[in-house]
């Protein structure tokens, strides 16, 4: 409950930071966009955590899970169907979507499950994409200064690539490509920045994984 009760309080404010980071906002579609690229047009997919629909909309992905309901209600006026649930149970029958979005794993109770859960719902072939700061980027390093000061990230738990490796592989999934975007401290960005592949620069981390 920790975890969702500055979404449910901090609506306004959590949605206008899209607004206010424009570049950043763009770099991390951009980079979600280019892994997504990958995977066959029409497919079925849902985004975990879908929040007020800021990542959902422009993606095209039109069903979500959000335990928040003050978030969930925006991502609806923004086209997605949301279904108030957590990434630890999903309420979804096995082998039913083609691939799963997850973005800001920081705020999840446990990855792992969360994970778990997504290979549970994907049909064989699918894909899980991955968006989340790296905690040993400069950004998450921010965060992690200011978090006793901060709304939305006092109790997040960042990762590092390769943690968010070895939990896909040790899930089942193969085949993991990696992205990276937003290269320098969030202030000084001022431009949507192209995508680079691999990790350890950037600190939002992209990953496509799939289901063998």
């Amino acid at each position: 409950m920790l975890q969702i009760a500055p979404f449910e309080k901090h609506v306004e404010e959590y949605d206008e930071w899209f607004d206010k980071h424009p570049f950043v906002y763009e770099s991390e579609l951009s980079a979600l966009r280019q892994q997504m690229l990958s995977l066959p047009a029409n497919l079925l997919g849902l985004e975990v955590g879908v929040g007020t629909g800021r990542y959902a909309g422009p993606l095209g992905i039109k069903e979500g899970i959000e335990p928040s309901a003050e978030m969930a209600k925006r991502a609806v006026r923004r086209g997605v169907e949301v279904v108030n649930a957590k990434a630890e149970k999903l309420p979804y029958r096995d082998i039913h979507f083609d691939f799963v979005l997850i973005v800001t794993i920081c705020h999840l109770d446990d990855v792992s499950e969360a994970f778990a859960e997504a290979f549970r719902v994907l049909k064989p072939g699918g894909a899980i994409v991955v968006g989340f700061l790296d905690r040993n980027g400069a950004i998450a390093r921010s965060y992690e200064e200011r978090r006793n000061y901060s709304t939305f990230y006092r109790h997040a738990t960042f990762y590092s690539p390769t943690r968010v490796k070895s939990m896909l592989n040790k899930t089942g999934f193969k085949e993991l490509n990696f992205t990276q975007t937003l290269f320098g401290k969030l202030e000084d960005i001022d431009t949507i920045q192209d995508p680079r592949p691999g990790y350890g620069e950037g600190s939002f981390v992209v990953v496509r994984a799939v289901k063998k």
